[in-house]
């Protein structure tokens, strides 16, 4: 754990500047397609999911923190709200779940039971959890295991007692204490100061990667780009993109970071992209990471992902957000595409 936090104050992470004018695109780098991975936080972990249902023959590896199982709003506010974050409502019906599943598969909206068979997940909840009921963690855990070809073996979960609603760092003299939030009751910018490195815990999990060693750093560059190109409704203008120095020349692998509700850059700024510790582990491992964003509306006052239909057309009965056709996962493969795309 010291190596890790002296790693962390060594990172020399270079930031492209917050400049007058046009934001650069985001760039082609030639990565690696194979063993891309994405972990998402609350409704980032609802879209982290949904990404890895759609497309698992793309993201093998999924870690999913504080969220309930897939598709669990069924395209509807109201069972978002009293069946996936609370449970009032009583707990998601996994069976009508695993309907819905095979109705897209059908369809071959989805991918196919044998790719996502091979799926290797890691799911986290903290047992304090007010937001989002750490019930709906065991419950995604339970509907995994039954998709898996061998959960014993592809699946991790965590329950973390005195946990609240949040993604856990260890806190560091780097991380200004306004930036996080307090470990059991959340709040903040939902960065908790839990002495725990969660992104370092579910990837070395995921990428079975050795804990991070040494004192001297890799240097990385976080760089602002124009997210418009990639135009889906909710999303917001700019992203951002790690690109550790040993990547530049490409390939290197990719792992997509989706922020939850109240933890887009529009809210706190550059906190999660900085402090989450995946910057840390990411480039001590040699992989890009992409941190897509999401903007607060009338609709979605929170910034957070889509995991209830909102981002669809407004007359559909039953959106498609949570399959290969949905407005937002389609823009994530775009950038997905874009940077598998040779160097030019």
């Amino acid at each position: 754990m010291h190596a890790i936090l002296l790693l962390g104050a060594a990172l020399l992470l270079s930031t492209t500047a917050h400049a007058e004018g046009p934001l650069p695109p985001l760039p082609p780098l030639g990565v690696d397609p194979a063993d891309t991975s994405v972990i998402g936080i609350s409704s980032g972990g609802y879209m982290a999911t949904q990404l890895a249902v759609a497309w698992p023959q793309r993201f093998t590896r999924l870690a999913v923190l504080a969220a309930g199982p897939w598709s669990c709003a069924e395209g509807g506010l109201g069972q978002a709200l009293g069946q996936c974050m609370s449970t009032r409502r009583g707990p998601p019906d996994l069976t009508a779940l695993d309907r819905r599943l095979h109705d897209y598969q059908a369809r071959e909206l989805v991918g196919d039971a044998a790719a996502i068979g091979r799926l290797r997940a890691f799911v986290w909840h903290g047992e304090a959890d007010d937001v989002i009921a750490p019930a709906l963690g065991i419950a995604l855990a339970e509907q995994l295991s039954g998709w898996l070809d061998n959960p014993e073996a592809q699946l991790h979960t965590v329950i973390s007692p005195d946990i609240g609603h949040g993604w856990p760092v260890e806190a560091s003299p780097e991380i200004p204490p306004d930036q996080l939030g307090q470990c059991h009751a959340g709040g903040s910018t939902h960065l908790l100061a839990c002495d725990r490195n969660i992104a370092t815990v579910a990837l070395n999990w995921l990428h079975d990667s050795p804990e991070t060693q040494g004192e001297n750093a890799p240097s990385a560059e976080l760089l602002r780009f124009d997210q418009s190109e990639f135009a889906a409704r909710g999303m917001a203008d700019a992203g951002f993109l790690l690109v550790p120095s040993a990547c530049e020349a490409g390939g290197c692998q990719v792992t997509v970071a989706l922020h939850g509700c109240g933890m887009a850059e529009e809210l706190i700024g550059e906190a999660f992209v900085r402090y989450s510790g995946l910057d840390v582990w990411a480039t001590a491992n040699q992989r890009v990471v992409l941190y897509p964003q999401a903007e607060s509306s009338l609709a979605n006052p929170q910034g957070c992902w889509d995991w209830w239909g909102f981002s669809e057309s407004s007359w559909q009965l039953d959106p498609l957000h949570d399959t290969r056709e949905g407005a937002q996962i389609t823009a994530l493969m775009e950038m997905l595409e874009r940077l598998e795309q040779p160097r030019t």
